[in-house]
């Protein structure tokens, strides 16, 4: 044999070595097999987000167990949904400033596009409009909402183009989600997109939800809250609802958000939904989405979130036949307020992944596409709301616990906006119009109002300067009742908070008024889900 054909089959040796799945370093995949398992992923999101959204937050603290009436031609919807435009928006800033823009250039384009936007979404916009910028806008300090959903269900593109490389996923996720959230509400965003990474790779859905946690620290509350869902599973392999109920005693009362009610909107517990949907559904597009529907809460985003693990490993030409028709229909649609359509988001996506694979050590030739599979690690421990329990909410009426100074007067929910709740207000805009509270505990949020004429004020926290506030919102049609000032993670004690109204405001404003109708009080103390043990475990 030559030296020629020797060093030939030697480079074919190598070759087959370097590709075999099981080798850790080279994976094989054909080009359309990979933009298959894209289109997957997105149909699948399209497809679970209109599945769910008649059932969004009917269900706080219980299951849905009304009927659920879906039909193929329901996915247009899809072209309206949040979870869809918000995300696409971050892709147009990565066709505007490239995949390596700071994040301050994805928080300006959502925050100054057209579309509404609430809890940590909604705070990131208002800190972009008050010169906070990421990582400080979805930090616990600036954004209350540090917990909450919203990356995780705007951080699918970012597995869809990160096929079996979850540590190049992790890295664009962190990034992008400390726009609007931390601690858990980042982790929430890297699982998902996780799930999709070695969704590409790996068909067992058990596995893939095991090597996704790898990417979040296992002491954090959000890799706790899935570990749960997997043990109840063994636990209770055939009934989904007795799983259901003990995670719900368990995690039902964690989202500072929505502290005092059932409402709850954090990541980690409709995280635990997306697996839950994931584990029992064993496969089935509709028995995964209606599980994860019927789990309650933030009902469209979790089926979403678990249809579209469905779309990367089966591909689109792996969902049934009628979803796939229900898609076709719509392919040349626009998401409003983008740019994009579903056939060229696939085209867009599958663009930046091969960029990413060729980026992370992997080669592309013709159709032939291998992927350097990545070992998964877990970012840093970080714990937005470390001592925080809710205590009680204070109505700005109780008159006991409040001191007015100034012209304070009683102010109904004004008209207008997109987002206003029913409720009353006190109002004052004067400069030196003041109120005081005192109270016990290790957090306090106050809650007011976001209008088109709101003005700023200052706020002291035992007797010193804490921030300047401002509570202008006039955004893309929307105002807001919201926590207006927040401090939390404080020393266990007697506190003093007073806000003195300024008389001022920024240009775009109608008035110097700051509207407050409550305050939410937080304290020190083990958590439910800290010392909670399962009936099988006692």
């Amino acid at each position: 044999m030559t030296n020629k054909y020797l060093a030939l089959l030697l480079s074919v040796i190598l070759l087959a070595l370097i590709s075999c799945s099981g080798s850790g370093d080279l994976t094989r995949i054909k080009s359309d097999v990979l933009k298959d398992k894209i289109a997957g992923g997105w149909a699948g999101k399209m497809i679970g987000v209109t599945y769910g959204a008649p059932t969004e937050f009917r269900a706080q603290g219980r299951t849905y167990e009304d009927s659920i009436k879906w039909k193929p031609s329901d996915i247009r919807g899809s072209l309206w949904q949040d979870d869809i435009y918000v995300q696409l928006s971050f892709l147009m800033a990565m066709d505007k400033y490239g995949m390596d823009a700071p994040a301050k250039k994805f928080q300006e384009m959502f925050a100054l596009a057209g579309f509404p936007l609430w809890h940590a979404n909604m705070q990131a916009r208002k800190n972009y409009h008050d010169s906070i910028f990421a990582p400080l806008s979805g930090s616990p300090e600036y954004n209350i909402h540090a917990d909450d959903i919203d990356f995780q269900i705007e951080s699918d593109y970012i597995g869809f183009m990160c096929p079996g490389m979850p540590a190049t996923a992790a890295k664009i996720a962190d990034r992008i989600g400390r726009i609007m959230n931390y601690g858990d509400g980042v982790y929430g965003g890297i699982f998902v997109a996780a799930l999709y990474s070695e969704a590409f790779l790996e068909s067992d859905i058990s596995l893939i939800i095991e090597k996704a946690l790898i990417s979040i620290p296992p002491e954090s509350d959000y890799h706790k809250a899935i570990s749960d869902v997997i043990l109840l599973h063994r636990q209770y392999p055939s009934d989904w609802r007795a799983a259901w109920m003990q995670l719900e005693e368990k995690w039902g009362d964690v989202d500072i958000c929505g502290a005092g009610s059932h409402f709850n909107i954090d990541a980690k517990l409709n995280g635990a939904y997306i697996v839950m949907g994931l584990l029992y559904g064993e496969g089935d597009p509709l028995r995964t989405l209606e599980i994860s529907t019927r789990c309650g809460q933030d009902s469209d985003c979790n089926p979403s979130n678990a249809m579209a693990v469905l779309g990367v490993i089966n591909g689109f030409s792996g969902l049934p036949a009628e979803m796939q028709d229900g898609i076709k229909a719509i392919a040349d649609s626009t998401f409003i307020h983008t740019s994009y359509t579903f056939n060229t988001a696939v085209e867009s996506t599958y663009k930046y992944a091969l960029d990413l694979i060729g980026r992370s050590g992997g080669k592309t030739s013709g159709s032939r596409i291998l992927i350097r599979k990545e070992v998964p690690s877990a970012p840093e421990l970080e714990i937005s709301f470390p001592d925080l329990v809710f205590d009680r909410n204070i109505s700005v009426f109780d008159k006991k616990e409040w001191k007015f100074r100034g012209k304070w007067e009683i102010h109904g929910a004004a008209s207008g906006g997109n987002n206003q709740r029913p409720g009353q207000a006190m109002v004052a805009g004067n400069s030196g119009d003041e109120l005081t509270l005192e109270f016990y505990g290790t957090g306090i949020s106050l809650e007011g109002n976001w209008y088109r004429d709101g003005g700023r004020a200052d706020v002291y926290l035992d007797g010193k300067l804490h921030r300047t506030i401002d509570t202008y919102y006039d955004y893309a049609g929307q105002q807001h009742t919201e926590s207006i000032w927040h401090a939390v993670n404080l020393q266990p004690g007697d506190h003093t908070v007073r806000l003195v109204v300024r008389g001022e405001k920024r240009t775009e404003s109608a008035g110097t008024k700051v509207y407050v109708t409550a305050a939410t009080i937080f304290r020190g103390g083990e958590k439910k889900n800290e010392t909670y043990k399962f009936t099988f475990e006692q």
